[in-house]
Order: structure tokens, then C-alpha cells, then sequence
């Protein structure tokens, strides 16, 4: 990867081209809708996110809201979306990973474990074996999924927050920050609180 398209100059964003820049990426520039910024962590922004898909690139999706991400990243050519990894990452060797995933500086993803496409494996998480992840899913800073744990699509799992071994969470969920899952989440919302119970 020589050049890469950041979607969505924020601080996530910088954050993700840090990461690529690690892994020797030795062109970065951003597409963001806010015309009144110019440039994101040093690099700078070249258009719309619209436009993005029209530049001879790769392409990551720097946007921490799950719907913007899944609607965006699915606009562009799926060839040219890539994943990034964080070389300070502990990832296993069989673990998968889909296109558009970001894993942070810190994160441990052990075996058997399989991650969807678009997620956030964020700063010191840790997923660990035999989990899967949905896609478009965030697993936020220092969160920690047990072992066989399930999470439905575009669920946020907050920071801090630990989900026990063999749970499962349906799509569309949001887990406080520092928030303990003890028992199987079926039904979409909010949850916070140890353990967790639903905001209504």
C-alpha cells in the first residue's frame, strides 16, 4: 500500500493514518463534507466523500458512527477497500479479519476467532478466542470480549466494558462504558450497569 484514501477526517481518522503510516503507507490524503477543514493530522483533504471512490487508491473508512461506515464503505468499490493493522497489535495467525477493519495499537486478537468487515478493534481491547464479530461492530478502548463470544452487526461495545465468555449480543446494541454482560443480550438498545440491564 503506497497511497490511501482516509473517509472522515476527525480523530479517529488520525488515528487511522497513523496506523497506515506504520505500515509504510508513503501517500495519505483524506475526503471529508466539511468544507471548512483543510487538513486532518498533517495530511490533507482533496474532497468529498462521494469523490473518494474515483481516485486510483486504497481505501479505509475513518468514521467511528457504524451506520456512516456501512453506508459509506458499501458506496466504494469493495477491491479497493483494505484492512489495517497496527503493527504493536497481537492478532493469531488464524484469526480473520474483514476488509475495512482497523485494529489498534494494543489490541490481542487470539485464535479462532473470526472479525466482519468495517469494524473498530480499538486501542488496548482485547478479543479472545473463538469470538466472532460482526461486521461494521466496535470493540472501543480497553473493552474485552471472553472467550466465545458472539456480537451482532453494528453493535458498539463501550470503553471498558467486559462481555463474560459464551455470551451473545444481537445486532444493534450499545454497551455502556464499563459496563460486565453476564447474560445473552436478544434484544436491540442500549445497556448499562453491572451488570448490565436496558435503558428504556
Amino acid at each position: 500500500m503506497k497511497k490511501l484514501v482516509i473517509i472522515g477526517a476527525s480523530g479517529h481518522g488520525k488515528v487511522v493514518a497513523d496506523i497506515a503510516r506504520k505500515n509504510g503507507c508513503s501517500e495519505i490524503v483524506f475526503f471529508d463534507d466539511d468544507e471548512s477543514i483543510h487538513e486532518c493530522g498533517g495530511y490533507p483533504i482533496i474532497g468529498k466523500s462521494s469523490e473518494a471512490g474515483t481516485i486510483d487508491s486504497d481505501v479505509i473508512i475513518g468514521i467511528g458512527n457504524a451506520g456512516v461506515r456501512k453506508r459509506i464503505q458499501e458506496s466504494v468499490d469493495e477491491n479497493k477497500i483494505v484492512t489495517l493493522i497496527h503493527p504493536d497489535a497481537v492478532v493469531a495467525d488464524d484469526v480473520v479479519i474483514g476488509a475495512g477493519t482497523v485494529v489498534m495499537a494494543g489490541a490481542v486478537i487470539n485464535p479462532g476467532t473470526h472479525i466482519g468487515k468495517g469494524c473498530i478493534i480499538n486501542t488496548c481491547s482485547s478479543v479472545d478466542h473463538d469470538c466472532k464479530v460482526g461486521d461494521y461492530v466496535h470493540i472501543s478502548v480497553g473493552s474485552h470480549l471472553c472467550g466465545t463470544v458472539n456480537v451482532g452487526d453494528r453493535t458498539w461495545i463501550g470503553a471498558g466494558a467486559t462481555v463474560s465468555n459464551n455470551i451473545s449480543i444481537c445486532p444493534d446494541c450499545m454497551i455502556g462504558a464499563g459496563a460486565v454482560v453476564i447474560k445473552n443480550i436478544e434484544e436491540a438498545g442500549t445497556y448499562v450497569g453491572v451488570p448490565v440491564k436496558k435503558i428504556k
